[in-house]
């Protein structure tokens, strides 16, 4: 499973690109407004060190316009994918941008049928909102596993990209699921580290080290 960090936060993405863990990054106009940094020059600082996909949303809602602000936005880096939203005019946007060889983002997917559609409109991406649809009282990993299951039947490209992960488990049962990505805060993948036996095995070893009186070099 690769992972992106759903972030606009330089210092918080750069931090986990040391860690060799992070494959790629997803932004959107919420994300960079809390950063309180300039839209064009916050991807293009990210682009500048991390070399997997790069999502930057276009804000338009007709497809003359979402393609008039794609054109600015993957003119940043041959890495940015361009995000747009699942309605009939940001599917159109898709299938164009697809064809010329750009990646997609399809976002706000939350139905099996929606995540039909981006496919065949040939989404690089399609990210379903689990968190959000838990929310309402669905399980989000259903959705997973029944966009999973479509998507294997009719050998569709389009990558599972879970998204709106609210904690570790979202991430180990999209896994187990066979999702492609996932994209959340550096807070949860970071939480993905913690386990009390960890802590305690290391509080342990170096009690016995210190005990020891020894030390490397």
């Amino acid at each position: 499973m690769k992972f992106f960090a759903d972030t606009a936060d330089i210092a918080e993405i750069r931090d986990l690109a040391e860690t060799g863990l992070l494959d790629g990054v997803t932004t959107n106009p919420s994300l960079i407004h809390k950063a309180g940094r300039d839209f064009i020059e916050t991807v293009r600082e990210i682009t500048s060190f991390v070399s997997g996909p790069v999502s930057a949303e276009v804000v338009a809602l007709d497809h003359d316009e979402m393609m008039r602000e794609a054109e600015v936005l993957r003119r940043i880096a041959d890495n940015v994918t361009i995000k747009v939203p699942l309605t009939p005019d940001g599917l159109k946007t898709c299938a164009k941008l697809s064809g010329e060889g750009t990646m997609v983002n399809v976002t706000l997917c939350f139905s099996a049928a929606q995540a039909l559609l981006a496919a065949k409109a040939g989404a690089t991406f399609i990210s379903p909102f689990v968190g959000r649809h838990d929310d309402i009282g669905f399980n989000g990993m259903e959705l997973i596993a029944d966009i999973r299951l479509i998507y294997d039947n009719y050998d569709f490209a389009t990558q599972i990209l879970v998204a709106s992960v609210r904690h570790p488990m979202h991430v180990v049962d999209a896994a187990k699921l066979g999702a492609d990505v996932m994209t959340a805060p550096p807070k949860i993948i970071h939480q993905l580290f913690k386990h009390p036996l960890t802590d305690s095995g290391i509080a342990g070893f170096l009690k016995d080290w210190e005990a020891s009186g020894q030390r490397i070099g």
